[in-house]
C-alpha cells in the first residue's frame, strides 16, 4: 500500500511539472528601454526615448509586417527613409529632386521590385526619427547613411542590409585656427549632431587622448554645420564623408581642413525591420547586383548585350538567362536586369554621386572591389 502511494504522489508530482514547463511561452515585450548608460547609443536624443524603445511592429499584421514585399507591391511604390541635407549621399534640390548615394540604392531597389526605378517615394528622416519611422512601418527600408552598431542591430528592432559605405568619423577646422591635431583643440567647442553615434564616438576618443571639450549638440546636419560656420565653435565632426559633402556648399571650401585623423569605424549601409526574412534578402542582394555588375563589367549602357552573348554560367543566372534567382526572391527573373540597366552597377552609383567629376569628390578606398584592394565582394549567385 505504501509503495502504491508513493507511486501515485510520483506520479502527480510529475504532471505537475510536465504541466508547467508546457505551459505558454512567455510574452515577448513589444521593446526593451535601452539602460541609462546606452540611451543615446542607437543615435536618439535622449527627448526621444520613448520613441525608440518601442520596439518593431509584431510580424504579418493585416498584411503588414512579415509580408513588406507583398504590401509595397500592393501600394505601387517603395516608401525609402533618406537623408536631405548632405550632397552627394541623400540631398533634395530647390526644385524638390533626390539625389545621392543611398537615393540611388532607393532607386534599385525599387527596380528589382517592380522593374521600374521611379516607384520610389524619398521620405526625408532625421536621425532622431529616422529608427522609429522604420520601426513603425512609416517607411518599408531606411537608406540614409547609418552606421552599423551591435546596439542598433539588437534593440531597435532592424536589421542592417550590407554595408555600401565604408567611412570613418572626422574632425573639420577652420585653416586660420592653425589646428592640425585633436590635441589642438583642448578647451574648445566642437559642434556635433545629437542623437549619433558622432556624438558618443567624440567623447570616447578625447576621453581617451585627455583632450577636454564642450560639446555644442544641434538636432540636425543644417543646424550643426550652420554653428560651425558661424564661428560658434572650434571644429564640427562627423562622417568623414559628410565633412567632405558639407563643404562642398560652404562659402569658401578652402577655408576648412578636414584633419588627417580617423575617429572610428563607420560602415554605412540601408536597414529594415526584423521579422520578414524575404524582404531582407531582397534589400540585401539588391547590393550584392551592384557589386557584381561593376566586377563582371555589366552597366547600364551594354547590360542587354551582355544578356544576349555571356558565355558565363555565374553571369547567365545574374542576368536571368539561367535559373530562377529572381522567383526565389519573388521577383521577376529580370530583376537584377532591371536595377543595372535603370540605375546602374556600384562604380556607376559612386561616380554619379561621388566620383572625381562631382563636388562631392572622395577616394574609392575601402569602397572599392576585393580585387582593387577594397572590401566590396558580393557572395555567389548560384
Amino acid at each position: 500500500m505504501r509503495k502504491l502511494l508513493t507511486l501515485l504522489s510520483v506520479l502527480v508530482l510529475s504532471s505537475l511539472l510536465l504541466a508547467a514547463c508546457g505551459g505558454a511561452a512567455p510574452e515577448v515585450p513589444d521593446g526593451t528601454a535601452a539602460p541609462a548608460d546606452t540611451a543615446a547609443a542607437p543615435a536618439e536624443p535622449a527627448t526621444e526615448a520613448p520613441g525608440t524603445t518601442e520596439g518593431p511592429a509584431p510580424a504579418a499584421q493585416d498584411g503588414g509586417f512579415g509580408q513588406t514585399l507583398e504590401t509595397v507591391q500592393a501600394r505601387g511604390n517603395l516608401i525609402c527613409g533618406v537623408n536631405s541635407q548632405v550632397p552627394g549621399f541623400g540631398f533634395i534640390d530647390s526644385a524638390g529632386n533626390f539625389s545621392g548615394f543611398d537615393v540611388d540604392y532607393c532607386r534599385a531597389l525599387a527596380a528589382a521590385i517592380f522593374g521600374d526605378a521611379t516607384k520610389v517615394e524619398f521620405r526625408p528622416v532625421t536621425a532622431a526619427e529616422r529608427f522609429t519611422a522604420l520601426q513603425s512601418g512609416e517607411i518599408d527600408i531606411l537608406s540614409r547613411n547609418t552606421t552599423w552598431s551591435l546596439v542598433r542591430d539588437t534593440e531597435l528592432g532592424g536589421n542592417f542590409i550590407h554595408t555600401t559605405f565604408y567611412d570613418g568619423q572626422g574632425m573639420m577646422v577652420p585653416v586660420a585656427t592653425g589646428f592640425t591635431t585633436l590635441e589642438d583643440l583642448d578647451g574648445g567647442t566642437i559642434c556635433v549632431q545629437t542623437g549619433t553615434t558622432t556624438e558618443l564616438n567624440l567623447a570616447d576618443v578625447m576621453a581617451a587622448r585627455g583632450v577636454s571639450y564642450t560639446p555644442a549638440v544641434y538636432e540636425d546636419a543644417d543646424s550643426t554645420f550652420g554653428a560651425y560656420y558661424e564661428d560658434r565653435c572650434d571644429a564640427v565632426t562627423t562622417d568623414k564623408s559628410g565633412l567632405v559633402a558639407r563643404n562642398t556648399i560652404a562659402d569658401d571650401p578652402s577655408a576648412h581642413l578636414i584633419m588627417d585623423v580617423t575617429m572610428s569605424k563607420e560602415p554605412l549601409g540601408p536597414m529594415v525591420r526584423h521579422g520578414d526574412d524575404q524582404w531582407f534578402d531582397i534589400a540585401q542582394w539588391t547590393v550584392f547586383v551592384l557589386f557584381a555588375g561593376e566586377e563582371y563589367e555589366i552597366d547600364s549602357t551594354n547590360v542587354q548585350d551582355v544578356k544576349a552573348s555571356t558565355t558565363n554560367p555565374e553571369v547567365a543566372r545574374l542576368l536571368g538567362n539561367e535559373g530562377d534567382l529572381g522567383l526565389k526572391l519573388g521577383l521577376d527573373n529580370e530583376w537584377a536586369v532591371n536595377i543595372l540597366e535603370q540605375v546602374g552597377n556600384y562604380e556607376e552609383v559612386y561616380n554619379r554621386n561621388l566620383g572625381p567629376d562631382t563636388p562631392t569628390y572622395i577616394p574609392r578606398g575601402l569602397n572599392s572591389l576585393y580585387t582593387e584592394g577594397g572590401l566590396l565582394y558580393a557572395p555567389p549567385f548560384r
